[in-house]
């Protein structure tokens, strides 16, 4: 079964600076076993940013979570508040688009 995380951080950085980390380390999500997408995210009122990764299993995020870079995201991000949720994926609105398309 397909599964998503939910990361939502407050970041000490200004939004400049994070910007340009969250681009940095863009490309070593590529690599990820098994993620099949990753959304990134802004709260325009308060600076607040997100990420929502589509995971092709629990397995495979399971996995990522355990990894040197889902580890390091609080120190890189400089991140004074953190939430990660997981989601079990119950089924697209449209089958045909989007990260889990058929």
């Amino acid at each position: 079964m397909a599964a998503i995380l939910f990361v939502r951080a407050k970041s000490s950085l200004d939004q400049k600076e994070l910007d340009q980390r969250l681009r940095e380390r863009r490309p070593r999500f590529l690599e990820v076993p098994g993620l099949i997408q990753k959304i990134y995210g802004r709260d325009e009122s308060t600076g607040a940013v997100c990420g929502i990764y589509f995971f092709e299993s629990k397995a495979a995020l399971a996995a990522f979570r355990e990894t040197e870079l889902a580890k390091t995201i609080p120190t890189a991000y400089e991140v004074e508040e953190i939430r990660a949720e997981i989601y079990d994926v119950l089924y697209p609105l449209r089958p045909e688009k989007g990260p889990l398309a058929e």
